[in-house]
């Protein structure tokens, strides 16, 4: 059995990524199961915090949910053209101490996703989640890419998708994704 963590970068409660969470978490392929994790709880991130009471216990619980699966799905959010602050910020936190790193991110394998009530997508956040991914020596799947353009149209709050291109997009992304977890774990 593959299992996957999914994230969404958003804390909203109508929020269209976390429905296009749901929707993945729904549209998983046989042999493997998505849990969805959450960032809320995270603290702004604070050195001086860290260094007074340690890692928070929801940052902790969440570093070890990630570390103990398959594979990792970041649904983002798009924010002023790149990443949502509240996102980065919990990545940054789970990447506290450094020391841990290599347990959380270190060669995991991690897809990218979103959904946007614009025309573009989220392609601009995506692009700017490389550099993080790639100092945190994540292993970016970058066969697919899946951005969902004006979602308020298609995705509903439940997650389902009234779209049937965009619902077999979003099952091809996940077969492929799967799969590359799968290898890159030795699976």
């Amino acid at each position: 059995m593959t299992t996957l963590i999914g994230l969404s970068g958003s804390l909203r409660q109508g929020s269209l990524n976390t429905a296009l969470l749901k929707a993945a978490a729904a549209a998983m392929p046989d042999g493997a199961t998505l849990t969805i994790g959450s960032i809320r709880g995270i603290p702004l991130y604070d050195g001086d915090l860290e260094a007074a009471d340690g890692i928070p216990k929801p940052v902790e619980e969440l570093k070890d949910a990630i570390a103990a699966a398959d594979g990792l799905l970041l649904v983002t959010p798009e924010y002023n053209n790149s990443i949502p602050g509240v996102f980065k910020n919990a990545i940054d936190w789970l990447s506290r101490p450094p020391a841990d790193i290599p347990r959380v991110f270190g060669g995991k394998p991690v897809a990218l996703m979103g959904a946007s009530p614009g025309g573009f997508g989220t392609i601009l956040s995506q692009n700017a989640w490389l550099p993080v991914l790639r100092t945190l020596g994540a292993e970016l799947w970058s066969e697919g890419r899946l951005l969902v353009s004006r979602a308020h149209t298609i995705v509903g709050e439940d997650g389902a998708i009234s779209d049937p291109k965009i619902a077999e997009q979003l099952r091809s992304f996940l077969r492929g994704f799967t799969v590359f977890a799968q290898t890159s774990r030795g699976k």
